[in-house]
This record gives C-alpha cells, structure tokens and sequence, in this order.
C-alpha cells in the first residue's frame, strides 16, 4: 500500500492472493489493510490537506503535474492494458481503450483546473462587491469498483487532484493490481507525501473505515447498490459530502424505422461489451412488435458468434467474469429467467469445455418474451444476459422504458429525429444516446436519476463535485454600520 509517500504493508502484516479469472491462477499477493491502516492514511492526507502545499499550489502547477502522470501513463498505455486484463478478465482490446480513457481524463483535469470557476455579483449594494469562489473540500475517500480498475481510479483521482484535494483510494480486493502500479506513476510524477494514499481491503473493514472516519470530508463511491445505501447511512455521522455512482438496468429502445443489421450490433455492444459488466449497460431490449421476431432472430444469431475467450488471447470479444462468487450470481439469475418463463434464445450456460475449464466464462445470453414483473428484468445482473420486450406504440416505449428503480442510462434507435428526441426527453435517465449506446466522453457528465446514484463524475461537474462554494463579500466604503445609536 502507498501512506504517506511510502510504500508499506499492512500493520497486521495480513495479505490477500490476486487471481486471473480465466484459470483462477493467483497473479499477485497484496496487503490486505484494516481500520488502523485506513487511520494513518487518513492522517497523512489530513496533514497534506491541512499543512501541505498541495492545496495551496498555484492551479497551473497541480495541472503540470496531471500533464506529466499522463505522459508517464501513455508511455505505459500496453503494460496497464495487460494489468487490467489479467485482474479483471476482459479483452486487452478493451483494457487498452480504458487506459487511452484515463490518459484523457488526465488531461482533461489538468486543462480545465485554472479555467473560471467562480462568480460575481452586481448586488444591492453599491458598497459591497459580493462574489464566489471553489475551494478544495478536503480529504476524500474514493472507493473503486472491478470492473474498470485503472479507468475508474483515474476519474476520481483526476478531478480530486486537481482541485487541491488529498486522497485515500480504496480499489477493490478483485483487481487491486493497476491502481499500485498507477501510484507508483504518482510517485515518479513527484506528487507529495500524503496527497494520495493506496489502501487495500475490503469494502466491510477498509471501506467502512474510511466512510465512518471523521477526518474524512468526502465519499466518492462507484458499485452496487447495497453498498451505496450503506455508505449514506454511515456518512450522516458526520455529515460528509458523498457522490455515488450506483447500478443501472438501463433500457435500449428500437422503433420499426431502423436500419436492422445496424440496430443489431448496436444491441450487442450496449450489452456484451466488458461481458455486460458495466453499471450503464443496455440490459432491458425494448423492440417495436413489428420488427421482434426478424431482429431477435438476427441479434440470437450473432450472439452466438461472440468469441468468448481469455482475455490474452488475439481476438477475443468477451473475457470471462470477474470472480467465481460473480459468475455464479449470473448463473442464479440465468435459472430464475428460465423459471420465470421468459425464453431462453441462447447461452444460458458457464462454459466448461477445456479452454474454459478453470475460468469464469458465461456464455452470451438473451432472453425472450419477458414481462415487467420479472426479476431478470428489474434487478441488475452486471453480466452478459439480455431480456427482450416489446411495445407498440412510442407512449407504451417510454412507459416501459421509465419503469424501474434506476435512472442511470438509456439508448434510442428510431431514423425520425423528432421521435427519438421526444422520447429521449421523456426518459428518466442521466446518460442517453440517439442511434448509438456506450460511447462516453471526458468532457460530460455521468451519472443518474433515481437509485442509480447522487452527484456527477466527468466534466466540469466532476470538478464541482470535489469543490465547496465560498461567498466573500468585500465593503469598499469605510465607516461604521451605524445600526444602534450609540
């Protein structure tokens, strides 16, 4: 673990094995932290925050030094690929692209730190120039979920950094393995002792910890929802500023107009893209009956075709799942859908002939004829397994569409302009797309509605996120108030 500038191990010496989900070979050994950890690593950020230079840098300085993480990181682009990989299973194609992500992020943050964030006022009185300003919050604790290890890290710390804050980051104990070696880029960077502190453990001891301590001023939290309503109960101790990123069952919507080959490979990627493990996936396929029976027998078809393997391997499309305990959560729900009665269109099953023998692999998945009451369609599964629907009219699409506890994201495929935009508006998620579904850019927002979370990564609101708002007021007459006679 990295406290203070220095690399340590846990203070009860425990450890915690590291394994590569296709064959469950262990590919490391880590600390594996506690309470007493989480307390001097939140002491070494408090004293950077509170004492240090890092907050009171100039802005251009703190970006000068994002500038040169991101160098190093792009240096590295196939080494973090590779890492990212092998600790969480997908494809090298898709690591590689995440870690193109964080090199933007980078930049992106250490770009935007010195550009206006304040305000000021033409008020009342004429003696008084009233204005605002963003200061740094504090210490923020950044908890990182499996499924994007370096890419995720990179979104909280970015941000965080730049605005002249310190951190303590806690990944998960699934994929620990790029976000040490992305300190050690922090380290060569030149960033000071204490401004971003590694802690290793799990999310009942570390991440617990972390929340409930006082010196904490934030919580940055991306991952589940059970764990999400947790740490916003144990934050009102303290009244801690908290943003989270939560889980989704996000819907894709496909009017009768399209171009059906290209709506196809839409739908495949907006689920089976990182083996489905992703909080904004497009899990819920809501098809316009005319064109259901044609294009689930072109979207089984090409299912089918997907090449699942390990990640390493040339060609892979989708990797296996993240952990045993996730696979089998995936494979629980594949058995609920089939005794719910939706029908069972293809996978269905864990892979096990000889290349998968030791892994977590789940074949691609699609279930048909489902209805609003299942659970395979209201519950997040967070893997490769779509259910399908279908509606009649656009008013029954936004109906079934909005018809869910999440709100996170939503994707439309229609060739009239001015359906799509009127359905878009219509639906109650943060992060839409007309004709496409996936492709998320640095410089927008990401987040949503409902019980999909709190608060925004990305963007200028990313940045706001990791800011408080400060009102001065200055008076330019001098003289007393005169308020009681005297």
């Amino acid at each position: 673990m990295y406290i203070d500038g220095s690399w340590v191990e846990a203070q009860t010496g425990a450890t915690r094995e590291v394994y590569d989900p296709a064959d469950q070979s262990v590919i490391g050994v880590v600390p594996e932290g506690d309470a007493t950890d989480v307390k001097r690593a939140v002491a070494a950020a408090r004293r950077a925050f509170d004492e240090g230079p890092w907050p009171r840098m100039a802005a251009t300085e703190r970006a000068a030094l994002l500038f040169r993480v991101a160098d190093l990181l792009e240096e590295k682009l196939d080494e973090f690929a590779l890492i990212d990989t092998l600790d969480s299973g997908k494809p090298l194609r898709d690591s590689a692209g995440d870690a193109s992500d964080a090199v933007g992020c980078l930049r992106y943050y250490a770009g935007l730190v010195d550009k206006p964030l304040g305000q000021a006022y033409n008020v009342s009185d004429p003696d008084t120039q009233s204005f605002v300003v963003r200061e740094p919050l504090g210490v923020c604790a950044q908890i990182i979920p499996w499924n994007y290890p370096l890419m995720m890290a990179v979104w909280k710390l970015a941000p965080c950094l730049a605005a002249g804050n310190a951190s303590v980051i806690k990944p998960s104990v699934n994929t620990p393995l790029s976000a040490i070696r992305f300190f050690e880029l922090l380290e060569e960077a030149g960033l000071p002792a204490g401004v971003a502190n590694l802690v290793l453990g799990s999310g009942s001891t570390v991440g617990q910890a972390l929340v409930e301590h006082p010196g904490v001023d934030k919580v940055a939290f991306t991952g589940g929802n059970v764990s999400g309503r947790k740490i916003m109960q144990a934050a009102t101790g303290t009244f801690k500023n908290i943003s989270l990123e939560l889980g989704g069952k996000s819907p894709c919507i496909v009017f009768d107009d399209v171009d059906m080959d290209v709506a196809v490979d839409w739908a495949l990627f907006a689920i089976f893209c990182n083996q489905g493990e992703v909080c904004s996936a497009g899990s819920r396929l809501l098809l316009q009956s005319s064109i259901h029976d044609d294009f689930v027998q072109r979207l089984a078809a090409r299912a089918q075709r997907i090449r699942v393997a390990r990640g390493t391997e040339e060609g892979a499309e989708m990797g296996p799942l993240v952990s045993v305990e996730h696979m089998q959560r995936v494979l629980d729900y594949i058995e609920l859908g089939r005794k719910e009665g939706a029908t069972l269109l293809c996978g269905g099953e864990r892979l096990t002939s000889e290349q998968f023998a030791k892994g977590n692999f789940v074949a691609p998945t699609i279930f048909d004829h489902c209805t609003s009451d299942m659970r395979i369609v209201r519950e997040e599964i967070f893997g490769p397994v779509l259910t399908v629907q279908t509606f009649e009219t656009e008013e029954e699409a936004v109906a079934l569409a909005n018809d869910s506890k999440y709100g996170l994201a939503a994707g439309v495929f229609c060739r009239d302009v001015s359906r799509a935009f009127r359905v878009i508006k219509a639906l109650r998620a943060g992060i839409t797309w007309i004709n496409a579904y996936h492709p998320t850019f640095n410089q927008a927002p990401w987040g949503g509605y409902k019980e999909s979370g709190i608060g925004r990564e990305l963007g200028t609101f990313g940045l706001e996120e990791y800011t408080e708002v400060k009102q001065i007021n200055i008076n330019l007459a001098d003289g007393p108030v005169g308020w009681f006679a005297n």
